[in-house]
């Protein structure tokens, strides 16, 4: 297993890496359905920490070996079957999301997610044989990763008292792993590779909020014989996701990520957009449960479940995205948007607006960025405000 060329050209996902996010889309799905019915049925003070210890186990194991692999993908027989036992473990957590909010208990979850970590043991132990040059960070990156797994299993054995306090020390623990590992030596993840992934896992999670809309569509053709309401809600559902879509994906990231230091505030920060995009097809389900009187949830708390990770994920992309790369006055748009996201659910519309704000945002982005894009006169240009490359003979 040798390490891969930081700047290697022409590198793309592998099948294996599509096969192991589509595997990640059940659990996804799971965790998300979840927090659409608690919030319904008004547990929304139990809903909130649940979704919010389930999606970390989501995306910890999934951003983890993300970043395993964009530094040692060897794509041979051991590397595959490793990377198929931690599927596995992907199938065992996701499970157990139902049981995490059901009954509080997280005992497959954890079972599950200790199959995919330990198999990333297995692959830094590999890395640590072959790879001299970071042999101490792969050593570093086993023994850390091993012993918070001992932990996690620790944790089911204590109090109920003390297992959410344990929970939290755990999660600073997995936290800090990556970076007192990456101290001795660096390893050769891909940054364009990196920010490919991010976004491929972006898109997996906004398909939750497809699919939400989707349902608003069926439920008001179907069951209510075009129901106005209805179809307005999946409208706008449709326009929050199309939205959120362009604002990620508005600039190419992958060249933000040019230190470690960098890498890692952008990496982490993820939790958050994709968690809120998650989030958003709950938030976007509950409407429907709303205007189709199935929800027990008032309409003011209904709100808040779309605007609230609406604003999050505004906030998330305007700092990890958008400040990097367009610092100025025009960045300010999008905190007033997440702002006024925020005041929605007071209003008879709240889902309608949120949509109209989020187009807004997206037409002032674009017409931002053309302006900026605009050369001088005889300065010459192109419309992604990168030097124009002289047309080949």
């Amino acid at each position: 297993m040798v390490a891969r060329h930081a700047g290697e050209p022409h590198r793309v996902a592998t099948p294996l890496e599509l096969f192991f996010d589509l595997c990640f889309v059940v659990a996804v799905a799971q965790a998300a359905a979840g927090l659409h019915h608690d919030i319904a049925e008004d547990h929304i003070a139990h809903s909130i920490p649940a979704y919010f210890a389930v999606f970390f186990a989501i995306w910890w194991a999934w951003m983890n070996f993300t970043w395993f692999a964009s530094a040692y993908d060897t794509d041979d027989d051991l590397y595959r079957v490793t990377t198929l036992v931690q599927i596995a473990g992907a199938l065992v957590m996701a499970a157990g999301v139902p049981r995490a909010f059901e009954d509080n208990d997280l005992t497959v979850i954890t079972y599950g997610y200790v199959i995919m970590r330990l198999a990333m043991v297995v692959q830094w132990l590999r890395a640590s044989r072959t790879d001299p040059a970071r042999r101490d960070c792969a050593r570093r990156y086993a023994l850390g990763i091993g012993l918070v797994q001992l932990g996690w299993i620790g944790r089911l054995l204590l109090p109920d008292e003390l297992a959410i306090p344990a929970q939290v020390l755990l999660v600073a623990l997995e936290l800090a792993v990556p970076i007192w590992a990456e101290r001795v030596a660096r390893t050769t993840w891909h940054p364009h590779h990196i920010a490919e992934r991010y976004g491929l896992f972006t898109i997996i999670v906004l398909g939750e909020s497809v699919l939400a809309a989707s349902i608003a569509v069926q439920s008001a053709v179907d069951a209510h014989g075009g129901d106005i309401g209805l179809l307005s809600v999946a409208a706008a559902g449709i326009l929050i996701v199309f939205a959120m879509w362009w604002l990620y994906f508005d600039r190419p990231a992958r060249d933000l990520l040019v230190s470690l230091r960098i890498a890692m505030f952008w990496g982490y920060g993820h939790y958050l957009v994709f968690a809120s995009a998650a989030a958003v097809g709950a938030g976007i389900a509950v409407a429907v449960d709303v205007e189709t009187h199935t929800a027990h949830v008032g309409k003011v708390a209904a709100g808040y479940a779309l605007a609230i990770p609406v604003a999050v994920y505004l906030l998330s992309v305007w700092v990890l995205h958008v400040c990097p790369q367009q610092p100025g006055p025009s960045t300010i748009a999008f905190p007033v948007v997440a702002a006024l996201v925020l005041v929605t659910p007071l209003t008879p519309a709240p889902v309608q607006l949120t949509a109209g704000l989020l187009v807004a945002l997206v037409v002032a982005t674009v017409v931002t960025t053309r302006l900026r894009s605009v050369p001088e006169p005889g300065g010459g240009g192109s419309v992604d405000g990168r030097p124009a490359v002289p047309a080949q003979e």
